[in-house]
């Protein structure tokens, strides 16, 4: 099973995402990780996914292709109709390149990037963000009046009556 086509292609689309993320895991367990360091660590993970959706399907293929060349593997070929003997379409005409590319490439590369996009959107990347400016180190360094009222008024208006987000400014 390991000499079919299908199961080099998928290992290859992982290889080339793990590849991107790995980077990104690591960094993400270290202590000394900073938040601002570790959200643009997210962005540019999610810069260079997409990327790889965008311009990376032919580099893709022509690894997949030389690889199976080299170990002898079979290969389809791309112009040929894709027949999907469990789902068949009648009338669905694709071609077995627009079969790997479109529902499996992409598919997994869009999966990588919404469960990014989950863990990772911009309300959750703002608060944490605005948190660093509470962050207590070298005699709270990072500190700024005009985030945290911010941080107070866009993520916990419901702490605050409106008189104390009036005073908040000047109480700090």
């Amino acid at each position: 099973m390991m000499m079919y086509f299908d199961f080099i292609f998928i290992l290859h689309v992982m290889k080339e995402l793990m590849g991107i993320t790995d980077l990104l895991c690591k960094k993400m367990q270290l202590k000394s990780q900073d938040i601002v360091n570790a959200m643009d660590d997210v962005k540019t993970t999610k810069v260079l996914i997409q990327k790889l959706r965008d311009n990376g399907w032919s580099k893709l293929k022509a690894d997949v292709l030389s690889f199976c060349v080299k170990h002898g593997v079979k290969t389809p070929d791309f112009g040929e109709f894709y027949v999907d003997f469990i789902n068949s379409r009648a009338e669905d005409e694709s071609t077995i390149d627009h079969h790997y590319r479109c529902d499996i490439f992409m598919v997994v590369v869009d999966q990588q990037l919404q469960e990014l996009n989950c863990r990772f959107n911009k309300q959750v990347t703002e608060l944490l963000i605005m948190c660093t400016s509470l962050d207590p180190r070298n005699s709270f360094s990072s500190f700024d009046i005009n985030i945290v009222c911010s941080l107070a008024s866009k993520f916990y208006p419901a702490d605050f009556e409106e008189q104390e987000m009036e005073n908040l400014r000047c109480q700090l």
